[in-house]
């Protein structure tokens, strides 16, 4: 199917080739008829791909801070790496979209396929949905109408901020569509509505509705104005629609407003605001967030969870009902709006000229016949032309961050032979097969476990996913690769043992840390003695907001069983021996079970024992991770693997470098393994050890109590 993406590197805008998405859980599968594209978020999107590095270093501060931070962890060379895969990730355009229902998924009774619906999907032949940010279209609205729903809820929002009542004065400053929008809901809304802004075009398509609008380019002072029009009262409420980099706005925002008058911003403008015209005034100011109650909400927009309409009457899924209702009553009239109306194949008449375009809206028409194919060919695998049996063929499930920014890096160096990438909506998947010459982008998992051609598979997906994309690849007759957690619960490890027993077949799991140069090194400088050892590993891992995937335990199982598993496996990496008691303390007074603060003090069969210090509060700029280990009237400190430092060794003190987590020769290893057999590169015991002495990590948290691994 085709997709418009564009690249945050150049700011190039692609109609690209890519396989449609799959049906998931909670989701709508849509054939598009139209998309609106609005005009003003993809144009500064567009500006600032096409921007220098200085320039996109100059518009984003914060991130530049975050940058110069993960240099002083990690160094620059990987920081540079890391920045400039990020910049050569596409961007799937578009939020305004219409189209016909042909599939939906698992717990979804109130849509079939046949209805026509708007939602907020991108610029694609076929989208994939969420529920709750998909609405029907009623019969009397258009696609074209539709496809205004998104959008309009944005300024609708804004209203309901503001919370305007009958024969109030609302200042709309920027007639922009957002705005054109606004003024017209206002309206509605039994308001009078004074308009500004710079362009012609845009004040008479207001003025025609009825609106007070005013062009600025001709010298009208918007103070003044709104002081004649109220007879110096000033203005009940005013919503900022427009864009710009000048605190001019807010500043006449103030200055308008009647005394304890509300003002509402839903465009990006600067922000340096005068503390005198708030106070004298007591303003209230406001940021509408997009579309309404809901917006980066996970477990409403990803999984469906709805708020009570008694206690948030206007969610953002009620919001397109009331602009769709809007339309089809005549109370909106989005047609007149309308300045252009493309076919998807001809989107560069809007994009070549967005920075200069005068444009109002502009609507893109979709093809009849869609492609519905799951699989893009991108080139010619090596193994093409070869059969399954040891030819280090792999295909990869994943294409987030991990995938990106270390595995195929990683793989790249040892020259692999990837046949296949999977990635849910088929975007990433296709970009990292083309930048790193993969055969096939996919979004169906089954295409690779039928290929057989695939000797193995790496398993990089969301961690909820782990178990059971293992146990079927093992039932296909592949070995697996699966980026820690081998799995979340231990339901799920007895599943994959069991599976795994049943065949000869491999399963390891990333714990690259124990395959790291300077790790290997401390390892035989500790010999081959049976001497036990003391080994305190303190990882600074960093502060993540407790509604990322990662701290959800049915998703990410917390950071513990999600990260801690790493250093865990390291504990017993060092001490050459399985692991037989866990006992487990966090921070605080009552910790929950995704606490990421905790130590875990762990002991060996053979006597050694660790302690995995793993902390969330601690500072970026110190050290992430810190290995200490004690033998023999010896010390080896092993900084952030980057640099060893030893202690009584004779013959050695020190070894420094690029900072090297073991990940290339952690593949370089297992492709060896593919190719030539032998022993796999962690033994598969040992990577259940460490997976249940994750779990028994949990058990003691919860319990307070020491845990026996059996």
């Amino acid at each position: 199917m085709k997709q418009i993406i564009q690249s945050f590197k150049t700011g190039e805008t692609i109609l690209e080739d890519v396989p449609r998405p799959l049906i998931r859980k909670g989701h709508v599968l849509i054939r598009t008829h139209r998309s609106l594209v609005s005009l003003g978020t993809e144009k500064m999107l567009v500006e600032f791909g096409r921007s220098s590095l200085i320039e996109k270093a100059r518009q984003q501060p914060d991130r530049v801070k975050q940058v110069l931070d993960k240099i002083k962890s990690d160094g620059l060379i990987p920081t540079l790496e890391a920045v400039f895969t990020r910049l050569g990730e596409p961007l799937p355009l578009g939020y305004c979209n219409a189209g016909e229902v042909v599939e939906v998924g698992e717990g979804i009774a109130d849509l079939k396929p046949g209805d026509r619906v708007a939602s907020n999907g991108p610029h694609a032949e076929i989208v994939c949905v969420p529920r709750n940010l998909v609405t029907k279209i009623p019969d009397k609205v258009s696609y074209e109408e539709a496809a205004f729903t998104v959008i309009g809820s944005i300024g609708l929002q804004g209203i309901r901020l503001v919370n305007p009542t009958l024969g109030e004065t609302v200042v709309v400053s920027g007639l922009g569509l957002i705005g054109l929008i606004t003024c017209e809901l206002l309206l509605a809304n039994g308001c009078n509505v004074i308009g500004f802004d710079f362009d012609a075009q845009k004040v008479a398509l207001a003025q025609d509705k009825g609106v007070h609008a005013f062009n600025l380019a001709d010298g009208t002072d918007p103070v003044k104005t709104v002081a004649g029009l109220t007879e110096g009262i000033g203005a009940d409420a005013v919503i900022i629609t427009a864009s710009t980099k000048s605190d001019e706005l807010i500043s006449q925002a103030a200055q308008m407003s009647r005394k304890r008058g509300r003002i509402v911003l839903v465009g990006v403008i600067g922000l340096d605001i005068k503390r005198a015209d708030f106070y004298e005034k007591e303003l209230s100011f406001q940021v509408s967030c997009s579309y309404g109650p809901g917006r980066y909400d996970e477990e409403y927009e990803k999984r469906g969870v709805d708020y009570p309409l008694s206690f948030v009457r206007w969610t953002e899924n009620r919001n397109f009902q009331t602009i769709l209702q809007a339309i089809a009553k005549g109370q909106l009239d989005v047609k007149r709006l309308i300045t252009e109306a493309v076919d998807l194949s001809e989107y560069q008449k809007i994009y070549n000229n967005i920075g200069d375009s005068r444009s109002i809206a502009s609507i893109l028409q979709y093809p009849e016949n869609s492609d519905w194919s799951t699989s893009v060919k991108i080139g010619q695998s090596t193994s093409d032309t070869k059969s399954k049996s040891g030819t280090g063929t792999i295909a990869i499930v994943g294409a987030g961050n991990f995938t990106k920014m270390t595995l195929l890096p990683a793989l790249g160096k040892i020259k692999a032979d990837i046949r296949h990438i999977v990635s849910a909506s088929g975007v990433s998947g296709t970009h990292l097969a083309q930048k790193h010459a993969i055969a096939q982008s996919t979004t169906r998992y089954e295409d690779v476990l039928s290929d057989s051609a695939v000797q193995s598979v790496i398993i990089t997906t969301q961690h909820n996913l782990h178990a059971s994309q293992t146990v079927q690849a093992l039932q296909a007759g592949k070995h697996v690769f699966v980026e820690k957690p081998l799995v979340l619960i231990e339901e799920e490890l007895q599943q994959v043992i069991a599976e795994k027993e049943k065949s000869t077949l491999s399963v390891m799991v990333g714990f690259n840390r124990r395959f790291a140069p300077l790790s290997q090194k401390a390892k035989k400088l500790l010999g081959n003695t049976s001497e036990p050892v003391n080994i305190v590993i303190t990882v600074n891992a960093g502060f993540i907001p407790a509604n990322h995937w990662t701290q959800n335990m049915a998703i990410g199982g917390g950071r513990i069983i999600g990260e801690g598993c790493h250093f865990i496996d390291l504990v017993q990496f060092f001490a050459g021996s399985e692991i037989r008691e866990v006992f487990a303390s966090a921070l605080g007074t009552s910790p929950s079970q995704n606490t990421d603060n905790t130590s875990i003090t762990l002991k060996c069969l053979n006597g050694s024992q660790g302690v995995v210090n793993y902390f969330a509060n601690g500072n970026k700029s110190y050290s992430k991770e810190r290995i200490e280990i004690y033998s023999q009237g010896r010390v080896l400190i092993l900084d952030n693997f980057r640099k060893l430092e030893g202690y009584g060794f004779k013959g050695f003190s020190s070894a420094s470098g690029k900072q090297d987590k073991g990940h290339a020769a952690q593949f370089e290893q297992y492709i060896r393994f593919l190719k030539e057999g032998g022993t796999q590169p962690i033994g598969f015991q040992e990577i259940v050890n460490s997976t249940q002495a994750t779990f028994a990590a949990l058990k003691s948290l919860q319990s307070g109590e020491k845990q026996i691994i059996l």
